[in-house]
């Protein structure tokens, strides 16, 4: 590259992914996609566009703004928005094929969404891969949040975080819900900016302080960014900020007295009662400021949080919760829903991190060009490779010495180098070159070319 042209770069919130770090990625879809299917959901592809008006306003900050979070454009006469989430791309689909499709449809879909964040390194990006799974149709409810408790708790285990770096932390939106009818607060955008401060409760550039300024007339960050807030008296305020401090179910029961929340913390006693039918109850934690800042929710709430050094305490990887109204929204008739989302993108930054799910690259074997009068028989060697299912390439630059192609095996850190001149092709033999091996270890060998396949799958094995 000229000294006159810059080095191209991604733009912030973006990333590439290669090497061991994209084979973690994959090994992480693996473990979910697999999970998802041993739980018994069925896979959907979803498009990663979407006609803006099916879209909604579902996520941004500012009601009046409802489409200020998600990328658009438009495509002739048609507005188009690039895919947030899953599920109102879900709630689309079924709407228009919900004849087609089974009483009680259980769905998973994986793939990339995109939204206009603030980035924050690896964990908070414009564009990242989510894994979702969805239960539509009328079942008994308890019975599908249990599932879906039991099904995070259960791909965690999988992807060996220990018990004590996470915790599900589930509500019912109908509690906190109930407390703000009780306060009067009557006018939608203002119950909107309500939750949406309430959610933020967690996050620890926030925290509770942040909240009541939310809650009140503004907030400003760090950076002196100003959000309008919720514009909420001093009582009001202080009675939600003291009940968002209550733990315990019995306690919270004696406080909430209007019939929503009493409905919020009946439903939430019935799950936790079919939670312990399962292995994975000690996992689960009640915390009913987890409302979700996305307002087609509309019963129980989800959310994962892990604890893990580095990392802090509170970061969310898994979450979801109940959708009475959404696919309404398309179909005409109410059919209720409830799914979660593993957040792939977030979940490789922090196993990356504390290394706790092993991975390798499965790198090919070098075969080396010596002497292009061989070339045919480097091709034999090539195919006997791979035609018993090991990884391999042939250096494909024969004018290049084998020192410079050694230099290629060492930088793409590959495990073994074939190397076979005049001398092993006269004896019907064939030297491997161990390149990973420390130094002063043995790291050639000569052996008998029937020998190959054996020498090679040996050494791989070992080493992965």
């Amino acid at each position: 590259m000229s000294k006159d042209k810059k080095i191209p770069s991604l733009p912030s919130g973006f990333l590439d992914y290669k090497g061991n770090t994209l084979e973690l990625k994959k090994n992480i879809i693996k473990i979910i996609e697999d999970n998802f299917i041993n739980f018994g959901f069925s896979a959907l592809e979803q498009s990663i566009f979407e006609r803006s008006e099916n879209i909604g306003s579902f996520l941004a900050d500012d009601p009046n703004n409802p489409m200020a979070d998600v990328y658009s454009f438009e495509d002739g006469k048609e507005q188009l928005t690039y895919r947030y989430d899953m599920t109102a791309g879900l709630a689309r689909m079924y709407a228009a094929n919900y004849l087609e499709l089974p009483p009680i449809y259980k769905r998973y879909c994986i793939g990339d969404v995109a939204r206009r964040e603030k980035p924050q390194k690896k964990i908070r990006l414009k564009s990242f891969t989510q894994a979702d799974c969805d239960i539509i149709g009328n079942v008994d409810k308890y019975q599908a949040n249990a599932e879906l408790c039991n099904l995070i708790a259960d791909t965690l285990f999988k992807l060996n975080f220990k018990k004590e770096q996470f915790k599900i932390c589930i509500s019912n939106r109908k509690i906190i819900e109930g407390l703000i009818n009780d306060l009067k607060i009557t006018d939608e955008k203002q119950k909107f900016k309500v939750f949406r401060a309430i959610d933020k409760l967690s996050n620890p550039n926030i925290g509770i302080s942040g909240v009541k300024d939310l809650l009140g007339s503004k907030r400003v960050d760090k950076s002196g960014a100003v959000t309008i807030g919720a514009d909420l008296s001093n009582v009001q305020i202080e009675t939600i900020i003291n009940s968002l401090q209550l733990k315990d179910l019995k306690e919270i029961s004696s406080v909430f007295k209007n019939p929503l929340s009493k409905e919020g913390i009946m439903e939430t006693e019935k799950l936790l009662e079919i939670l312990d039918y399962g292995k994975y109850s000690n996992q689960i934690k009640l915390s009913i400021e987890k409302v979700r800042g996305i307002n087609y929710y509309s019963g129980w709430l989800v959310e994962t949080e892990l604890n893990i050094p580095n990392f802090g305490s509170g970061l969310s990887i898994c979450s979801g919760g109940e959708y009475r109204d959404l696919i309404g929204s398309f179909k005409g008739l109410s059919t209720p829903g409830v799914g979660i989302s593993f957040g792939v993108t977030r979940l490789t930054a922090i196993l990356s991190e504390i290394n706790q799910l092993n991975v390798n690259e499965k790198k090919p074997v070098l075969v080396c060009v010596m002497d292009t009068k061989y070339l045919s028989k480097y091709y034999e060697i090539l195919e006997e490779l791979r035609s018993n299912g090991i990884n391999s390439e042939i250096y494909l630059d024969s004018k290049k010495n084998l020192g410079k192609q050694l230099t290629y095996a060492n930088k793409r850190e590959l495990p073994l180098a074939i190397i076979c001149g005049e001398n092993e092709f006269k004896d019907n033999t064939i030297t491997i070159k161990k390149l990973l091996l420390k130094k002063g270890e043995e790291n050639q060998l000569t052996i008998s070319k029937k020998d190959l396949i054996d020498a090679v799958t040996k050494f791989i094995t070992k080493n992965n």
